[in-house]
């Protein structure tokens, strides 16, 4: 069998007023992700983390920034051109693993929901995704509740 693994990065900062999105789920929060798109922090770094396993650069090349058509677009879209680009070249999601450190606000009782609003785009059972959230220990720009930083990484396998 024919194996690609990938891994992506992405911080955004938080401000205040902001929509939180995260795997596809608004989080209720009184600060969200800036950004140009929905800032959904999780869903950049799962792509990131296709993309890599490809050889097809990241999101930001994919996707720009300077780019209008992207501004504000539900990242759920980009992710599903980021498996369209996948499934082209032959390949399918074997899993997905997301770590979140975001200080506040809590994440547990939304993952399941992350979880299930993924694993239909990626083509996958919920049991192929998992989405898991931790905090710095009020360390660094995540422990000040200025950011949010997301580690994914991702199985793929030839179809």
């Amino acid at each position: 069998m024919d194996f690609k693994i990938g891994n992506g990065y992405d911080v955004h900062a938080l401000a205040p007023g902001l929509p939180m999105w995260l795997c596809g789920v608004q989080i209720p929060s009184d600060k969200g992700f800036v950004a140009h798109s929905d800032g959904d922090v999780a869903i950049h770094a799962l792509c990131d983390a296709i993309l890599g396993a490809l050889a097809l650069g990241d999101i930001g090349h994919l996707f720009p920034d300077t780019d209008p058509a992207w501004k504000g677009i539900d990242s759920k879209i980009l992710l599903r051109k980021v498996v369209s680009l996948m499934t082209e070249r032959g390949y399918r999601i074997g899993n997905a693993d997301i770590t979140i450190a975001l200080q506040a606000p809590k994440l547990a009782p939304h993952i399941l929901r992350m979880r299930e609003t993924l694993a239909p785009i990626l083509g996958v059972g919920t049991d192929c995704v998992s989405v898991k959230a931790t905090t710095t220990e009020h360390l660094g720009f995540v422990g000040r509740g200025e950011g949010c930083s997301v580690q994914a990484s991702v199985l793929l396998a030839a179809r």
